[in-house]
């Protein structure tokens, strides 16, 4: 059953189908919540802002129309706005990033000097995508994390496809340039212990 189906029977009354529309795109709204929040350091707060959406969506979903967006366009501009929202009522209570506390766990076989560079790599992309301005870092997240077409970002964000796709490129491009110096010193300090063999 197609997206516009359920709507449209929810509408009619099948309520129980909304929960059948939640699991299809709870993780992907949860993954987007997420990375959003990453930025202010909220990640705690992703599933309570997933489920507001949720619920958002569910009270508004009269008002919902195919014509303008197509449903998980329009989940996502609400996901969006969620979070903008939360952003902007915590503004001043930010956490320092090294207090976020979520460090992926490698596999007991690899190496503990590997775990610790791509824990730092992780952490310097996440922090390169942290430093992003807002539009910029919802753009990136939305085409590298949640793989979604051109025209769906340009929808949620409320911008052209080719403003969508000028904002990618200027994120990558910075994220690039952040992350140049910690590459340019690795490759130094590799040369510089092969010369003092």
């Amino acid at each position: 059953m197609t997206d516009s189906q359920m709507v449209r029977e929810i509408k009619e009354g099948n309520v129980e189908l909304y929960s059948v529309l939640m699991r299809r795109y709870q993780r992907k709204i949860l993954a987007f919540v997420y990375h959003m929040l990453k930025s202010s350091n909220m990640e705690l707060q992703a599933e309570d802002l997933c489920s507001e959406t949720f619920y958002k969506a569910y009270r508004s979903l009269n008002t919902f129309r195919e014509v303008d967006a197509s449903f998980s366009t329009w989940l996502y501009t609400i996901a969006r706005n969620t979070v903008l929202s939360e952003l902007r009522k915590h503004r001043n209570g930010n956490i320092p990033l090294e207090e976020c506390g979520i460090v992926p766990i490698a596999p007991l076989e690899v190496a503990p000097e590997q775990t610790i560079l791509r824990n730092e790599k992780v952490n310097l992309v996440r922090i390169a995508i942290n430093n992003l301005p807002e539009k910029q870092r919802s753009a990136l997240i939305l085409r590298e994390y949640d793989q979604l077409d051109y025209q769906e970002i340009a929808n949620i964000l409320e911008q052209s496809v080719s403003s969508v796709k000028s904002l990618i490129f200027r994120a990558r491009s910075s994220v690039k340039l952040q992350l140049e110096p910690y590459y340019y010193d690795h490759i130094n300090d590799e040369y510089e212990g092969m010369t003092s063999r």
